[in-house]
């Protein structure tokens, strides 16, 4: 074997760069970490997950979200919210991430380096940190591709931070816009459109696409949509956008959004979430002897593996979940498969989380998939407004929805919206990954009051629709 520098090179840092370049100092392994910004964490800790979820919270809390089914929709904590009322909230979560992830590297042992990388060959690496000059070379037997992705661009949407941006720019804004376009109706536009929404901004939601979020179950995105329009969202759904500009009118800055039907939209601001691009044009990766697709992402097998035996991929740059949880996940299961260690993967068990206001969450088999492989289920279903807990917290509109095998029983899927939702889900995840029953529900105390009852009561309502 040739001797390298270093038995592990991890380029990001984002959660799938820092749990592979965890997972190799535990195994023991000499682990390099580079990170082309000076800040660790990626766009997960930086500009994405934190931030916005960080957002999220402060939103319903000034907006008195949670308060509304008991004081009415009037009721807020600060009658004028200002951008800067919630950055005052992200940014010491910001840097108290930064600084956790920091000292994790530090104590495991990981050498941490500010550079740009890109490959010589396989094995080595050519390291910059572009703002010094300073160079170096490294070798490493095995290499993680961690290096995520950025908002996708093209030449209808002039990105320019400002009245038209992307959420990579969402903490640079500089006031809330009182009418925004959020263009994309995936994740990232449907968190964000219900997030402005519940601040009294006049959201209009474009999408391509004839429904939203196409992969969560039908009904639970229908009872989404019933939110957002009580919010008074406008949805423009199989719509194409054909241009989008800045224009000047009465002495203030508009965005005009024009749609292929001949529609036009104008409004203070616009966000496009038009999907992101693997950031992989920096790596050269042809001297390493792979290749991306077109919007930068690259093919792995089932162990994360690229066509390169020693160079794996791990993150939002292999395409979907593209999830800070499934991520993390995956950094470590590429370590460990780097270096014949032993470890339990099970993706199919990964649960989604969307923080969309009412929040998501599911895990297993949804409806349409089981229905497209002929499988006999049944379902239980249960509201919050059926504990005394979803009134006490105030939300009566959440449902929890169990889908189980209709002979054996055994739980297939669990899908829930409403608040505490991505809390809740993993209940239903360890039974579905111990392959048990709804009888489980049946049969076990839960806390009084909690919305956890709602297993039960969902588990009750399904064993009824057998016999009914």
């Amino acid at each position: 074997m040739p001797e390298f520098d270093y038995d592990l090179a991890v380029v990001g840092s984002g959660p799938a760069g820092h749990h592979a370049a965890i997972q190799g100092a535990k195994l023991r392994k000499r682990v390099i970490m580079i990170e082309r910004k000076a800040l660790v964490g990626g766009i997960c800790v930086n500009v994405g997950t934190i931030p916005s979820k960080t957002m999220r919270e402060a939103i319903l809390y000034l907006s008195g979200y949670r308060e509304h089914a008991v004081y009415g929709d009037s009721y807020r904590v600060k009658e004028k919210i200002t951008f800067q009322d919630l950055l005052v909230r992200v940014d010491p979560v910001v840097r108290h991430e930064i600084d956790v992830l920091r000292h994790q590297l530090l104590r495991n042992g990981v050498e941490l380096t500010t550079a740009t990388a890109s490959f010589v060959d396989p094995h080595v690496l050519h390291l910059e940190d572009k703002p010094s000059g300073l160079q170096r070379r490294i070798s490493a037997a095995n290499i993680v591709l961690a290096v995520g992705t950025h908002a996708a661009r093209d030449q209808r949407t002039p990105l320019d931070g400002r009245y038209i941006f992307s959420s990579d720019d969402m903490m640079e804004l500089d006031e809330l816009p009182r009418t925004l376009a959020v263009i994309g109706a995936g994740v990232i536009g449907c968190e964000y459109a219900s997030m402005f929404a519940a601040l009294g901004v006049r959201v209009t939601l474009i999408d391509m696409r004839p429904r939203l979020l196409d992969f969560v179950d039908a009904e639970i995105v229908e009872s989404l949509v019933y939110h957002l329009r009580e919010r008074r969202v406008t949805l423009r759904l199989g719509e194409e956008v054909s241009s989008i500009e800045v224009f000047r009118e009465n002495g203030q800055n508009h965005v005009r959004t024009c749609l292929a039907s001949g529609k036009q939209i104008i409004t203070d601001k616009a966000l496009s979430s038009t999907g992101r691009t693997g950031a992989t044009s920096e790596l050269n990766l042809g001297a390493a002897g792979l290749a991306t697709d077109a919007r930068g992402r690259m093919k792995t097998n089932a162990d994360y593996q690229t066509a390169v035996e020693h160079i794996y991929a791990v993150g939002d740059v292999v395409g979907f979940p593209s999830l800070a949880s499934t991520s993390k996940e995956q950094g470590r299961i590429a370590v460990c498969r780097a270096f014949r260690a032993p470890a339990h993967h099970a993706p199919e068990l990964f649960p989604y989380g969307i923080y969309t206001i009412p929040e998501i969450s599911f895990v297993g088999a949804t409806e349409e998939s089981l229905t497209n492989q002929g499988v006999p289920y049944e379902i239980g279903k249960a509201a919050y407004r059926e504990t005394a807990r979803g009134h006490i917290i105030g939300d009566n509109s959440g449902v929890l929805k169990l889908l189980f095998h209709r002979e054996t029983r055994e739980l297939l899927g669990v899908h829930i919206i409403g608040d505490g939702a991505v809390e809740l889900v993993h209940i239903g995840q360890a039974v579905i990954s111990l392959k048990g029953t709804i009888d489980y529900f049946v049969n076990t105390v839960f806390n009084y009051p909690t919305l956890a009852e709602c297993y039960k009561n969902a588990a009750l309502d399904g064993i009824n629709r057998l016999s009914a």
